[in-house]
């Protein structure tokens, strides 16, 4: 008698912790996935504002409440809430697909949507520790607008510890992706489709690659305005003009219109809180000018913007090993590192060959010649770069009629030529021969206006966005990917 009492107790308990355990799982509004000020290294607690304790159904949708932030995924995200939302490319066999989580954070009150993005590559891990301190610190009645959050976009390769899709393919160059292509342009259709299509400005989160690490910084194409206002919110991160690879997140969305940075920090499979800590003030200083909350960020040195930048490479095979630190200012000629062979002892430093800061270096490993050690950002006279650029889009605009020009009279020389010789040094001769006398007339066809499409006319003048298929990536890897 007394043991089934005992087990009649015990079973009641169970009944009533169970829900309750599975009710703190997961965050039914925003308030209740705020975190604790004091200290971000740990998962926030929750908490719950009085004057937002809404009653959600088993649907996550709010009872009473019919205002609507934003449609994602085909499911309607309401004011004042935080959703976990799951995207599937559907490339798995069926079922054993592999859904990628997506927070999402609604404040009560409107506002543009941002959206964080971190492990395109699988193996770098600080973004998604990021995302994870700025999403659970948001509270419903302090924001405007809506945050996105994707901590893990390449789940294959996540799983994996891997930077690849497991055929190897690196997802950041198949953006804005192709429906009818390889597996990788698939996946990176759908993901920009259904989710990036949605933001306003896009932060892409990475790490440095193949053993290098990188000072917190900036990747964006300063020459578009919405990007270098963009750049500027981030207050004292580095920034790094450049357009980006063909294919990389940030690039496929600036050409969508929406303004995009890759923001760099760290080195992969690790989590290194500082380069953590500096990304999430960052993101924080970006909401704070875009009016979606209020907490001002504290007051940052003058930002660091680099237009040009440099790689510095080991002339013998060996250990390198490095004196330089990152983040570290160097003037032309000072020690950097060294490159030792261990066989002979004999050694070799590794000289700057600029004035500017070190933004990048490689970790201490056997190196072969040519190995870039240290990415130096260089300082430029900000006018001198901007007038240069503005040189170089005229040049390229002014003679891209010249060289189509020359494509024409070339290939029509050429086959005259043919037709009479088979021999090809006649035909090289006539074909160089034809060019001279048309550059006589290059100056007629630069002075010419811009040819403008006439009715019927389907070319695309600029106006028209470009399909969503991205160029197929180049084969040469670059010295530090995105």
């Amino acid at each position: 008698m007394r043991s089934t009492f005992v087990f009649s107790v015990a079973l009641s308990l169970l009944c009533v912790i169970n829900p309750a355990m599975a009710n703190e799982q997961t965050p039914a509004s925003l308030d209740e996935s705020t975190s604790v000020d004091a200290d971000p290294t740990f998962t926030p607690s929750r908490r719950r504002n009085a004057a937002l304790n809404i009653d959600f159904d088993k649907n996550g949708s709010a009872a009473g409440n019919t205002e609507v932030a934003l449609t994602l995924l085909g499911q309607d995200v309401l004011r004042g809430s935080f959703e976990r939302l799951y995207w599937t490319a559907g490339q798995a066999v069926a079922g054993l697909a592999m859904p990628t989580p997506i927070l999402v954070a609604a404040g009560t009150k409107p506002g543009p949507t941002l959206c964080l993005t971190a492990a395109v590559h699988g193996d770098e891990l600080n973004g998604v520790e990021t995302i994870r301190r700025v999403m659970f610190s948001l509270e419903s009645d302090k924001l405007n607008g809506v945050v996105i959050g994707v901590p893990i976009v390449n789940m294959h390769g996540f799983r994996r510890t891997s930077r690849y899709l497991p055929d190897r393919r690196d997802l950041n160059r198949y953006f804005p992706g192709d429906p009818k292509g390889s597996s990788a342009g698939r996946i990176a259709y759908s993901f920009f489709n259904e989710v990036i299509s949605h933001c306003d400005r896009l932060i892409d989160i990475h790490t440095g690659s193949f053993h290098r690490t990188n000072l917190t910084q900036l990747r964006g194409n300063l020459g578009k305005e919405s990007v270098l206002q963009f750049s500027r919110m981030f207050h004292d991160v580095t920034v790094l003009d450049g357009g980006g690879a063909p294919g990389t997140l940030r690039r496929a969305a600036v050409d969508a219109g929406i303004p995009a940075v890759t923001l760099e920090a760290g080195e992969p499979l690790r989590l290194q809180l500082k380069e953590v800590k500096q990304s999430v003030n960052g993101i924080k200083a970006v909401m704070h000018h875009l009016n979606m909350i209020d907490q001002k960020p504290q007051r940052a040195p003058k930002q660091n913007v680099f237009y040009k930048s440099t790689w510095l490479r080991a002339d013998q095979s060996g250990v390198f090993l490095t004196e330089a630190k990152l983040g570290q200012t160097v003037k032309k000629g000072d020690i950097l590192g060294s490159v030792t062979d261990p066989i002979t002892n004999r050694s070799s430093v590794i000289r700057s060959n600029v004035a500017g800061q070190i933004i990048g270096l490689a970790l201490n490993q056997m190196v072969m010649p040519g190995f870039a050690a240290y990415h130096v950002g260089i300082a430029a006279n900000v006018k001198e770069v901007t007038a240069d650029k503005v040189a170089d889009s005229v040049v390229a605009e002014a003679l891209e009629p010249v060289a189509e020009n020359m494509k024409e009279v070339a290939r029509e020389a050429a086959q005259k030529a043919a037709k009479t010789s088979n021999d090809p040094a006649t035909v090289d001769a006539a074909v160089r021969k034809a060019i001279k006398d048309n550059a006589k007339n290059a100056s007629q066809l630069v002075d010419e206006p811009p040819k403008e499409n006439v009715p019927g006319d389907h070319t695309n003048n600029g106006n028209s966005p470009a399909p969503a298929v991205s160029n197929r990536p180049n084969d040469e890897l670059e010295e530090h990917p995105e």
